[in-house]
């Protein structure tokens, strides 16, 4: 019996789509995305996107480009995609400026092709003016000859071109590039952009970027821009041009208008609630700052040297004994110290002894590096003795100096303070300076606004009678309701100090929600009391004047001012209305009290 095989058959497959064969057959075709002014919401101009054939493999440009690498066709492809571009643009009649990606191989390649052309040759054949062209500079980390791609740039520039550095800050573009280019745009990277209203980090990223730009002549686009809340935050801090889904989309033809939903955000005299970093910095304080030069002793030093030397020096506090290496191993305070040396029979005894004998042989030793914030754990410690000696200061370990226990003390202090200023410590809600500096703005939006200070009723007996854990446990509890009936994009929420705290609203329904805001505290404000209290309604306490006497149980009240435009011009002005306000609300026993600027 036999078997039949079916004789074999190889299927024939599709070549793969090859870029040359993109370029030859002229298959690539360009996209237009809009670049829009925040500040008017005017299209600036549209960046060229290539694609290629749609429903190929080679479609988008991450594949494009990657397949021209492996073709070793990257500056060809680059060129033939801003050649596309220009011919689109050309079609299309767009307004404004064209933005082409180019590398800085490409850019040299076609300048080089256009100086022996005597100009933008094709700029002329295509009916185009070089001023409408901006080129951005993509591929910032294969750049190795900077002075050629400064040359090439230089002579773009006398043609009219302008230049853009593209996607700043995604970890592979140069701070270098920007001061050595001056490029006329500066393009930051997407990630900055992306949830921003909730990171002050990327906030002051943005403020420093501003900085720079203002330095180097340079207006910045932000990339990415994808909800209202992020197009608010970037036109309030003034970054003067935007890009992303949210203002328009690619297209063959190119938006004429930004999106609807962006013209109204940019068209709103709203103004964004930035962000604030949670915790201020103590501007750099290091241990090396509170550091004074002082002599110090070895090891082998007697205390009759240790006498000469403190009565040579009259000015030190405490004198560091160091080892052969240079490193502390003792500290000796000079008050102990001559005191000991003051008793009967001392010098005789110990003179001619080494100092270590009575010296502190566990000194406070920081690194000059430290900063205020770490040093503030040392005010806590159960070794207080560095109030009285003061402390050591060290590098790697070597000795550079002495501390006192006095300048620690005060430096914290002052960090304390001005951090408090900023942000409060108990709720890490904005403090004074960024109550007054929204306020400011809200005055300059032009806008109608809502002042309103919360204060509670009866808070200090309260904060008596239970103590201060309990007394702050109330205050944050002011700071949760609050922040939970207000509209975080719209709505600020700052925490003066103690149990004061000011919200300045732009919600319409802001008297709802200050109703809400007193209505919640209440209601769980009464868990923080004991069952006898709450039986009795409030607790028997001191007054202010020191007189027994019963206090209902703690409540919110709050004052509420509406600020009509042009009413008053000071942020102080606005937080005098919002606090007569309260008092009045305070004095009349309400819960929500309203009245004008």
């Amino acid at each position: 019996m036999s078997t039949l095989t079916a004789p074999s058959r190889t299927l024939d497959r599709p070549a793969p789509l090859r870029v040359q064969t993109l370029i030859n057959e002229d298959l690539l075709s360009t996209m237009f995305q809009p670049v829009v002014q925040l500040d008017s919401g005017l299209i600036f101009g549209y960046e060229a996107l290539v694609r290629g054939p749609v429903g190929s493999a080679l479609e988008y440009p991450d594949a494009l480009f990657a397949a021209g690498r492996r073709e070793g066709l990257t500056v060809e492809l680059e060129m033939r995609c801003a050649l596309q571009a220009l011919k689109d643009w050309r079609g299309q009649k767009l307004a404004g400026k064209l933005l082409i990606n180019m590398s800085a191989a490409a850019l040299a390649s076609v300048v080089a092709q256009d100086q022996g052309q005597g100009g933008l040759s094709l700029c002329e054949t295509l009916g185009l003016r070089a001023t409408d062209i901006v080129i951005e500079l993509t591929e910032h980390e294969r750049v190795a000859d900077i002075d050629s791609l400064r040359c090439a740039i230089s002579y773009l520039r006398r043609q009219g071109v302008s230049i853009a550095l593209d996607d700043f800050g995604d970890g592979r573009s140069s701070l270098r590039l920007w001061s050595e280019l001056q490029p006329d745009l500066v393009k930051i990277d997407k990630y900055f952009t992306h949830d921003l209203p909730a990171h002050a980090e990327k906030l002051q990223t943005f403020r420093a970027l501003l900085q720079l730009a203002e330095t180097f002549g340079a207006q910045l686009v932000a990339e990415g821009i994808e909800n209202a809340e992020e197009l608010r935050v970037l036109r309030d801090l003034g970054v003067a041009y935007g890009q992303g889904w949210f203002l328009g989309r690619p297209s063959r033809q190119g938006q004429r208008e930004i999106l609807t939903a962006a013209r109204d955000v940019l068209a709103s005299n709203d103004i964004a609630v930035l962000p604030e970093l949670r915790r201020a910095s103590s501007n750099g304080v290091t241990a090396e700052r509170l550091m004074m030069e002082a002599v110090s002793v070895d090891e082998e030093t007697t205390h009759e040297q240790l006498l000469r030397l403190f009565n040579e020096h009259e000015q030190l506090h405490a004198v560091a004994v160091l080892n052969a290496q240079q490193q502390p191993v003792a500290l000796v305070d000079r008050s102990q110290f001559i005191n000991r040396w003051a008793k009967p029979f001392f010098n005789d005894l110990y003179g001619r002894r080494a100092c270590t004998l009575f010296a502190n042989p566990t000194p406070l030793i920081v690194d000059a590096d430290t900063g205020i914030e770490a040093l503030t754990t040392v005010l806590t410690s159960a070794d207080q003795r560095y109030l009285r000696e003061g402390f050591i200061i060290t590098r790697a370990g070597r000795y550079l100096g002495l501390g006192t226990g006095e300048q620690l003390v005060r430096s914290v202090t002052e960090a304390r303070i001005e951090a408090a200023r900023h942000a409060n410590p108990l709720t890490f809600l904005p403090g004074n300076i960024p109550i007054s500096q929204h306020i400011g703005r809200l005055i300059s939006s032009g806008r109608e606004f809502v002042a309103a200070y919360a204060d509670l009723n009866h808070f200090k007996p309260f904060n008596d009678e239970y103590g201060y854990w309990r007394g702050d446990e109330m205050i944050r509890l002011v700071a949760r309701v609050a922040s939970a009936h207000c509209d975080s994009q719209r709505d600020f929420l700052g925490h003066v100090g103690g149990d004061d705290f000011v919200m300045l609203f732009q919600s319409d329904d802001w008297e709802h929600r200050c109703e809400q805001i007193v209505e919640r505290f209440n209601d769980l404000a009464r868990n923080l009391f004991d069952a006898a209290a709450l039986e009795a309604g409030g607790i028997m306490a001191e007054d202010r004047h020191g007189d027994l006497r019963f206090h209902p149980c703690t409540t919110l009240s709050i004052g509420a001012v509406r600020i009509r435009p042009g009413s008053l011009q000071r942020a102080e002005d606005v937080a005098t209305a919002a606090a007569t306000a309260k008092r009045h609300a305070k004095h009349e026993q309400l819960s929500v009290y309203v009245m004008s600027s």
